[in-house]
């Protein structure tokens, strides 16, 4: 696996300055509801200029969402820095548990539960979350495509990519995330008829 580039100085100050604002926007978006909650309070809490929070993030809704590119850098480096003889199916698969797993390690299982819960209730950032995981959708079809020595992703492939990334909707909505990414790519791995027989038993 490769070490992605130290960021700079600037870089860094940029990225602390980013995850600032999201962070206190995110707070007050949990607190009072995110349609009551506008740009210009978001900026004085976070003591910056409004100019400065569109210029991290182009829309109301990004701001609950600071890590986009990172986690389409992520998916990617999944599908190309899998460990030999690993299936691309399974390194997603990984790529899946690690992210959800991170994200109750590092904010608690409480706080995470309340947060999907505020992101499903909320149909603007429901439908962003929705449009922003399927921008991911070349990326990731282009990374599988190169993987398996083709020069460009064929209707197999568009069509994987598009199940895949259409999953994250059901592992957001669902109370055992963990068990929803396992099924969805048991179904991925073995197709359905195997799981229709083993139910209609």
């Amino acid at each position: 696996m490769t070490n992605p580039e130290p960021l700079g100085r600037r870089e860094r100050k940029k990225a602390a300055t980013r995850k600032t604002i999201s962070d206190v926007a995110t707070v007050m978006f949990l607190e009072r509801g995110f349609d009551n909650v506008s740009i210009r309070e978001v900026a004085d809490a976070a003591d910056v200029s409004p100019t400065t929070v569109f210029a991290h993030f182009p829309q109301k809704e990004a701001l609950v969402f600071d890590e986009d590119d990172e986690q389409r850098d992520r998916l990617v480096a999944a599908v190309r820095e899998r460990p030999e003889g690993s299936t691309i199916n399974h390194a997603i698969h990984d790529f899946f548990s690690t992210e959800v797993k991170a994200n109750f390690d590092e904010h608690g299982d409480d706080v995470t539960r309340v947060f999907m819960r505020f992101l499903n209730e909320t149909p603007a950032l429901r439908d962003y979350a929705a449009k922003m995981w399927l921008r991911h959708e070349d990326a990731l079809a282009a990374a599988i495509a190169e993987e398996l020595g083709l020069s460009e992703p064929v209707a197999e492939i568009r069509v994987y990519a598009r199940f895949v990334l259409q999953m994250q909707l059901l592992i957001n909505d669902s109370d055992d995330p963990l068990e929803t990414v396992d099924a969805g790519f048991r179904v991925l791995e073995s197709g359905w008829d195997p799981v229709e027989e083993r139910l209609a038993r």
